[in-house]
């Protein structure tokens, strides 16, 4: 059974981090925005305490917010980094965002492979399907546990709100079109896991969401 816990992290984003291990304690970790040393510490703590052991870094996107943290994580545990192909370009302006924003001494990682949608993503006994949901980047994937009815999806979806598409890449109408065509169409009590903010369900975001929910 996975286990899934959260971080929020780098106090200019409060973006979510995910660590997400099963029984035999392999692990994963998904958009690891932390940046500062505590935050490097608080991260490592847990996967000490918790004697897990990372095997695979994943990007949902590659927003700053995101993957601030991956050099650090990936030479830290020496594990491979998958992002989807479409997000390579924005992965590759990080570096010059990062100055813009602060962020000096932010250091890039190799991209070791890419997923696509009807990819999946194992550790340990676990398996995640991988969803393309396009829209807030251009790249932008969720992953998906149908077993135990629960998807990681970045910054598509949120409590009440959705991804901002002002961003380079980002299209509004293709966002709406990923939401309403694929997360939609997951069950109905599946916890969605945003990359800001609480979790939510596919339900209440389908009959509340003032951006898209879907007309009864």
């Amino acid at each position: 059974m996975i286990e899934i816990k959260s971080f929020t992290f780098n106090p200019s984003f409060y973006e979510n981090t995910y660590v997400l291990y099963d029984e035999t304690l392999e692990c994963i970790i998904v958009d690891p925005g932390c940046f500062f040393k505590e935050e490097y510490d608080e991260l490592d703590s847990f996967i000490e305490d918790y004697r897990l052991k990372p095997v695979k870094l994943i990007n949902t996107h590659c927003h700053i917010d995101h993957v601030l943290g991956n050099a650090y994580v990936k030479n830290k545990y020496k594990i491979p980094l998958y992002i989807h192909k479409l997000d390579m370009e924005v992965l590759l302006a990080v570096k010059v965002f990062s100055e813009m924003y602060g962020f000096r001494g932010y250091e890039e990682a190799t991209v070791d492979g890419y997923l696509k949608e009807g990819d999946q993503v194992d550790f340990g006994s676990s398996v995640l399907n991988v969803l393309f949901v396009p829209g807030h980047a251009p790249g932008h994937i969720a992953l998906v546990s149908e077993e135990q009815n629960f998807a990681i999806s970045g910054d598509v979806l949120f409590d009440g709100s959705i991804g901002r598409t002002d961003l380079p890449g980002g299209n509004y109408n293709q966002l709406i079109e990923s939401i309403q065509t694929k997360l939609f169409l997951l069950d109905d009590e599946m916890i969605i896991y945003p990359g800001h903010g609480p979790t939510t369900t596919i339900r209440k975001e389908k009959s509340t969401n003032p951006f898209c929910r879907l007309a009864i």
